[in-house]
């Protein structure tokens, strides 16, 4: 068997994730899905270059012996837990892109785990409405703390002075006081 067949298999195999012992199939992810990822992925890579924490993208979690989860993005502070064959332990923040086939897993039993585990940030991005939900750990609960949206110019001709000043255009991040994610990287080339 030559390399490009070897590797083509491999490619072919069905990703899956395993929540409390339940095994869920995952579809392969859209082109949009993969651009909002790469782009996340870079912003979190240049803000924390030379930092202690470090980005993953598309990289298995071992959250326990019956949780493995594979977020699109997420950001680890510790050091320990970072192995070759993934992450065993919890990361710091997660970032889920969801579509139509995946949001209600991402809502529910990956929103659950990851409550439980103790991530500490947890962000849904939908491509189809140009939005995010962040949500951060507060007393073992992972609470909405702020949806953000990209406006079509259609609403936002709508909207008055004040009501457009109130719009928010960057993520704050919680783990660092001076780290902010513009919606306009998040959403770049996406139509």
């Amino acid at each position: 068997m030559n390399d490009l067949a070897y590797n083509y298999d491999l490619a072919d195999e069905p990703d899956y994730e395993i929540i409390d012992g339940q095994t869920y199939m995952m579809a392969k992810p859209s082109t949009n899905h993969m651009q909002i990822s790469g782009n996340i992925f870079n912003v979190f890579k240049n803000y924390l270059k030379g930092k202690r924490c470090r980005p993953f993208f598309e990289v298995d979690v071992f959250l326990s012996d019956d949780d493995n989860v594979i977020p699109d993005v997420m950001i680890v502070c510790n050091p320990e837990i970072i192995k070759k064959r993934g992450i065993f332990g919890t990361p710091d923040l997660i970032v889920e892109i969801v579509s139509p086939s995946t949001v209600r897993f991402d809502r529910f039993e990956k929103f659950a785990a990851y409550e439980k585990y103790g991530v500490k940030e947890y962000w849904i991005v939908n491509p189809a409405s140009k939005s995010v939900e962040v949500y951060l750990l507060k007393e073992g609960k992972l609470i909405l703390d702020e949806i953000y949206n990209i406006y079509p110019d259609y609403e936002l001709d709508r909207l008055n002075e004040r009501q457009k000043s109130l719009i928010k255009r960057e993520i704050k991040v919680s783990l660092y006081d001076d780290f902010y994610v513009k919606l306009d990287d998040i959403f770049e080339y996406i139509d």
